[in-house]
């Protein structure tokens, strides 16, 4: 017979401590009567650089979501799972009399919704982006407050974007106006913090003796492992399995990436430089980062997350999908018709990526709903069109239902100007933070229940 179990049921071993998923086991009401236990929501940002070409991004028609633009059209099997939002600024975008650096602007506002000053040095200041708001209220629940990863390493110095400091080019997420939140872009380093026992030197030495021995974490919580699926019933024994499966796939793949490092990355703008190190597949390192995502919401280590697809300016190329010119350039497009349709492509290629997270969330089931259901994700960019490097009508797409709060499936365009920082206060909101503000909002965005 199976017994109720915690959800903060952990299976342990020599320095792994390996989260679970949600169980049937795990109890659905408070133990003193006082109501049911619903799962969590989770809040999520993705963030794309260098704009879009917003003739093939945005829906011909407002209301329910039809026929998908092309760019869009990766994530057709999520069209009732998501909507367009047009019309939105990011004011704190735009120059303000800082004169050029739009990029990293755009970079260093879009959680924020606050103009970062504009320095080269080491006196920055910006705002508090939204993430680290809503960590500060619900992060003490679970192990990590909120999660920051990314593809590009975040920089320390030096400068970006005319005269703007790299850390504005490459830190969305931000704990205090002076504190930028670094982002992990290492599969490994992000297994070992979900995976570890969080026990210092001990956790280290554990982790050398299982690169030593070529042994997974799971080999050292099998037992816990064992006891656990003795407890539980026939659903739950296939569930659990299926997730340590997953588990020991993704450990594989994170070991196979190490060995596919490039040596260095083709010639490419010097003032926004690609930087090496990164796993020679652009969309394998994609892939495993979210999947991190996934693991980190599925096991409740976190319920905040934000990710950078690459840093603000970046001028990657992308020869799988037949494209070898450096994005950045391509997005000084002059209206060619050539580039145009090459930033395309390149956009519809990262909308792509996306739909990996999307599916990966779908996957998922908590109590009578998807990981996905319980999830609002913000994807877009700072910018709208890279050639004219405007901060209005951007590209935002809101994915996930919030745990029944949003009503998807539509495109919905508001006002000119309307502040990308009432969106935030809406999703706030709806993750208990009573805030009255934020940023430069006006008010929670009206329209998304």
């Amino acid at each position: 017979m199976p017994y109720p179990i915690s959800r903060r049921t952990v299976l342990r071993g020599l320095g792994a401590a390996v989260a679970l998923p949600w169980l049937e086991a795990m109890p659905r009401s408070r133990a003193d009567g006082s109501g049911a236990v619903e799962p969590p929501r989770r809040l999520i940002f993705c963030y794309v650089p260098n704009g879009m070409h917003m003739p093939e991004w945005t829906p011909g028609g407002e209301g329910e979501l039809g026929a998908l633009p092309p760019i869009l059209q990766p994530l057709d099997a999520y069209r009732s799972e998501m909507s367009v939002l047009s019309g939105l600024t990011l004011n704190g975008g735009r120059a303000l009399g800082d004169g050029p650096g739009d990029h990293a602007r755009a970079v260093a506002s879009f959680l924020t919704s606050a103009h970062p000053y504009k320095t080269g040095g080491k006196d920055i200041r910006n705002g508090i982006s939204v993430d680290q708001v809503a960590a500060q209220t619900v992060g003490h629940r679970t192990r990590f407050p909120s999660l920051e990863l990314g593809c590009d390493p975040s920089a320390q110095s030096g400068q970006c974007d005319s005269g703007y400091s790299c850390i504005y080019s490459s830190c969305m997420s931000w704990r205090s106006p002076t504190a930028p939140m670094i982002k992990e872009i290492n599969p490994r380093y992000v297994f070992d913090r979900l995976f570890g026992s969080g026990n210092g030197p001990q956790d280290a030495a554990a982790r050398a003796r299982r690169d030593e021995r070529r042994k997974s974490v799971l080999d050292f919580v099998a037992e816990d492992a064992r006891d656990l699926r003795g407890r539980l019933g026939d659903a739950d024994q296939r569930k659990l399995d299926e997730y340590l499966f997953a588990v020991r796939q993704i450990e594989r793949r994170v070991d196979e990436s190490e060995k596919l490092r490039a040596p260095e990355g083709p010639e490419i703008d010097a003032e926004f430089p690609r930087p090496a190190g990164t796993p020679r597949e652009y969309d394998a390192h994609v892939h495993l980062m979210m999947d991190m995502m996934v693991l980190a919401l599925a096991t409740d280590a976190t319920r905040i997350l934000s990710f950078m697809f690459t840093n603000a300016g970046s001028n990657r190329s992308y020869p799988a999908i037949g494209v070898t010119s450096g994005h950045h350039e391509l997005s000084h497009h002059g209206r060619s018709a050539e580039k145009q349709s090459a930033i395309a492509r390149i956009n519809r290629h990262h909308v792509g990526l996306f739909a990996y997270l999307l599916e990966r969330l779908q996957a998922v089931r908590e109590q009578d709903a998807t990981l996905l259901d319980r999830s609002m994700i913000v994807y877009g960019s700072g910018i709208s069109d890279g050639d004219r490097h405007n901060h209005d009508d951007l590209p935002i797409l809101l994915a996930g239902r919030g745990g029944g709060s949003i009503k998807s499936g539509r495109h919905i365009r508001y006002p000119a100007e309307t502040p990308l920082a009432n969106l935030y206060l809406a999703l706030l909101h709806r993750m208990g933070v009573e805030n009255a503000a934020f940023g430069d909002s006006t008010g929670p965005l009206e329209g998304l229940a």
